[in-house]
């Protein structure tokens, strides 16, 4: 192989190598907001679990206060 080629060619490597390397770091970065999203996720159903609760102590509630 020539030496125009061999340049290229390793160019073209070094090209490749820095994408494979931006491709790593916005990997990561998107499964660390994924890791944020999926937290979140869970604290918004555990929120939402709770008002379930509430609400329905409180329809308990007003369905005894009907009976009575």
């Amino acid at each position: 192989m020539e030496q125009p080629e061999l340049k290229a060619l390793a160019q073209k490597l070094d090209r490749l190598l820095e994408h494979c390397k931006k491709l790593e770091t916005d990997n990561a970065a998107m499964r660390e907001m994924q890791d944020d999203w999926n937290r979140e996720r869970a604290q918004l159903i555990q929120k939402n679990d709770l008002a379930k609760n509430k609400i329905e102590a409180m329809i308990s509630r007003l369905r005894a206060l009907e009976q009575h």
